[in-house]
C-alpha cells in the first residue's frame, strides 16, 4: 500500500496545493499526495494556479479545491510548507518542515522559484519513502 503524504499549511491555497499536484504529477506510483490547511480559501492562489500551468500543464483549478485537515484521509507523513505561525497540526508516523516562504502577493520570479524547489522536495521525498529512509 502507498503511504499517504498531506502536505499542510494554514490556508491550503499556494505551496501546500503547488505540493499536491507535484506529488501527484511527479510521485504518483510511489505515494498519495494530499493537501489541507485549519482556514478554506474560496479558491486556490490563481498565480500558483498560472504558474503549476505554465510550467507542468496541470490545471489546479480542474482537479484540486482548497481542504480542511478533516477532508482528507489520515495520513502517513506530514510535510509542512514552512509556516510562520502556528503549523496545523496532524497526527502521523513522520512529520518534516520544508521551511518553504508563501510567495503570495510576490512577483512570479518568486513562484517558479517555489514551484522547483517543490519539485525538487517532491523528488527527494519519493526516493527516500522508496528507499525506506523514512520509519513507516
Amino acid at each position: 500500500m502507498k503511504p499517504k503524504v498531506a502536505f499542510i499549511c494554514v490556508h491550503n491555497s499556494c505551496r501546500s496545493q503547488m505540493a499536491e499536484a507535484l506529488g501527484k504529477l511527479l510521485a504518483s506510483d510511489v505515494f498519495e499526495a494530499y493537501s489541507a490547511g485549519t482556514e478554506l480559501r474560496p479558491q486556490i492562489n490563481q498565480d500558483a494556479v498560472r504558474i503549476i500551468k505554465d510550467l507542468y500543464k496541470v490545471d489546479m483549478n480542474e482537479t484540486q479545491r482548497s481542504k480542511l485537515l478533516d477532508d482528507i484521509p489520515e495520513v502517513d507523513i506530514v510535510v509542512k510548507m514552512g509556516c510562520n505561525v502556528v503549523c496545523p497540526f496532524l497526527p502521523s508516523k513522520h512529520e518534516e518542515d520544508w521551511g518553504l516562504e508563501d510567495p503570495s502577493g510576490k512577483s512570479d520570479e518568486e513562484f517558479i522559484k517555489t514551484a522547483k524547489a517543490i519539485e525538487e522536495k517532491v523528488k527527494d521525498l519519493a526516493r527516500r519513502i522508496k528507499n525506506n529512509e523514512i520509519n513507516l
